[in-house]
């Protein structure tokens, strides 16, 4: 007998539920990956027409409809962002200070966190409340006495101004502080078997076990100072030297409309490290982001 026979003779004698349960699961399956299809156009679609808009000549973004694929793509497009722009500058202003901030940021996300999930001390659960509450203040509160604060400190218009605001957050501190919450006691007390101090367990056992999450609070530091533009703004008064790629953006997209193309052309360089950043970390990020969802 052959294979197409017994598989034949299989599927008559499977029961009329099972096969029919079997139909309902492809077509989930079927409307599941439809919707997620329609939803990763909806997603890229803009990514895309700004691509191909990037790439056209003025006179082809003037056309109704405007072409869906670049002919006779404008390469010279991404150059001229890049040195009649200016665009150069702004990126360098901006790694340096995201740098500063995501450093920073993750360092005192760590020692918090490890205080607030490994150490006693008075008044704990009444300073993580206040830890938490600043989550619920918008930036805007906090806004004028920030400004006020730099420039009483002279930081006006520095690296130090632009970044020192932002070198701790009530979010890093809560994610890192779940992610410690998570690692068995026994470890801690085998380390200390062991000699091990708090700064070398701390470096040694917990931080390695949560890389996760400190990865995913990397990105998530990363994004947030990389698409910063009220406070450089402000703090750099405008139009200076450390003046970062958002406001360069503006600055290019406030030209001419024969300068459109250009405009979005630096909005692809400036979007690019942040495609970068996720893909590489994109295993870090979902592993942060679903731990403790399943027991």
């Amino acid at each position: 007998m052959s294979v197409d026979v017994v598989e034949v003779a299989a599927d008559r004698s499977e029961p009329a539920a099972h096969r029919e349960g079997r139909r309902r699961r492809r077509w989930r399956l079927v409307l599941r990956y439809t919707l997620l299809t329609l939803g990763a156009l909806v997603v890229l679609a803009p990514l895309y027409f700004t691509i191909v808009n990037s790439l056209l000549a003025p006179s082809q973004l003037a056309q109704q409809p405007p072409p869906f694929f670049p002919v006779h793509p404008q390469w010279h497009n991404y150059s001229a962002a890049w040195n009649e722009g200016h665009l150069s500058s702004y990126l360098a202003t901006s790694a340096i200070v995201t740098a500063i901030i995501v450093v920073c940021e993750i360092a005192t996300s760590i020692l918090a966190a490890y205080a607030f999930a490994f150490l006693e001390f008075p008044l704990k659960r009444t300073l993580f409340v206040v830890v938490l509450a600043t989550l619920m203040i918008p930036f805007e509160v906090t806004f004028i006495t920030n400004l006020a604060t730099v420039t009483w400190l002279g930081w006006f218009n520095t690296y130090q101004g632009l970044a020192v605001p932002f070198l701790a957050t009530g979010f890093g501190i809560f994610l890192l502080r779940q992610a410690f919450l998570q690692i068995p006691r026994d470890l801690q007390e085998a380390a200390i078997l062991d000699g091990y101090g708090h700064w070398r367990f701390m470096a040694r056992v917990a931080v390695p076990l949560a890389r996760p999450s400190v990865a995913a609070l990397g990105v998530f530091a990363f994004l947030s100072a990389w698409n910063q533009y009220l406070w450089p703004l402000v703090a750099s008064g405008g139009s200076t030297p450390l003046d970062t790629v958002q406001i360069g953006l503006k600055q290019l997209f406030g030209t001419s409309a024969n300068q459109l193309s250009i405009a979005l052309a630096g909005a692809v360089i400036a979007f690019l490290p942040l495609v970068v950043l996720l893909i590489v970390f994109q295993k870090q990020l979902v592993r942060s982001l679903t731990a403790g969802a399943v027991k």
